[in-house]
């Protein structure tokens, strides 16, 4: 039985916009590199909930719904506590208030690395609880078998190569990958086969930029940076550490605002007219009616 997924917009207040967009699709997205280049660079950032996907969705190409949300909206130390739930419940939201953008989610850590058949299963979980339209997955060479399987039944699959946060125990930390040969050979050949298992684009993570530009120039997918090259296909960041709600963020961050004092000061006005008793006032209360 199909399920259709609908919006009530009756009481909302995060209603959809007024005239949808038309959404894009993950074969418009991966026939965008020709001749082994993008025109145009790939857009994407994360979302986690309904309303930022609204704000962000006519910016991007694509709206990730990311593991970091461990972090970012639960205040885990790491991605690795993130679960199936948590993904499932997260990217339904951001289909929910999304019309363009398209909507990949990540697999969490432990939904997919034990066989094919293990994350054929999560994954079809992931999209037919959420509506979104891809799955994310770490992993070099060690996942091509597992994204080739997903792809033939169906499940679109987005790669993920250096830096991968998900290993960060095996890996020792977050510092920037590819600095010898052996690991900038291992990079080039882990999105060669991500490529060739079939992913329709790759995030290159925290990698040097020569390396994230061999890597780039070797596959026909598009590759989605972060933390490596500008001349990738496309970038991703995380929103919040975009709109500068975080003192700390990786070194690849840019802020582009200043979100988090806004807030504060916000928060802060607040307080004092609600201790001076001057909020509410005459419009924000509500008085008899007169006979």
């Amino acid at each position: 039985m199909s399920t259709t997924f609908q919006l009530d917009t009756s009481t909302s207040r995060a209603n959809p916009t007024p005239q949808p967009m038309k959404r894009l699709t993950v074969p418009k997205l991966r026939a965008r590199k020709v001749d082994g280049r993008v025109e145009e660079p790939l857009v994407m950032l994360t979302a986690y909930t309904a309303r930022q996907a609204q704000l962000l969705d006519a910016h991007c190409d694509m709206l990730l719904v990311g593991d970091s949300l461990g972090q970012v909206i639960y205040g885990l130390p790491s991605t690795i506590p993130v679960t199936l739930d948590m993904m499932a419940n997260h990217a339904a939201a951001v289909v929910r208030g999304s019309y363009h953008s398209v909507v990949v989610c990540d697999m969490p850590f432990g939904s997919y690395e034990q066989s094919p058949q293990q994350a054929f299963e999560n994954a079809a979980t992931l999209l037919k609880q959420s509506g979104a339209a891809a799955v994310k997955l770490e992993g070099g060479k060690a996942m091509a078998e597992t994204i080739e399987f997903l792809v033939n039944r169906g499940i679109p699959v987005m790669g993920h190569v250096g830096l991968t946060p998900q290993a960060v125990n095996v890996l020792g930390g977050y510092m920037a990958r590819g600095r010898s040969d052996s690991e900038a050979e291992k990079i080039v050949g882990d999105a060669k086969a991500l490529d060739e298992a079939g992913a329709f684009a790759i995030v290159i993570e925290g990698v040097v930029e020569p390396i994230a530009i061999e890597a780039t120039e070797a596959v026909s997918a598009p590759t989605i940076g972060i933390g490596a090259s500008a001349k990738c296909d496309g970038q991703v960041l995380v929103t919040e550490d975009m709109l500068g709600m975080f003192e700390r963020v990786p070194r690849f961050v840019k802020k582009y605002g200043d979100i988090a004092s806004t807030i504060e000061q916000t928060a802060a006005k607040y307080a004092s007219e609600v201790r001076t008793r001057s909020f509410p006032g005459p419009e924000q209360t509500y008085q008899p009616k007169s006979d």
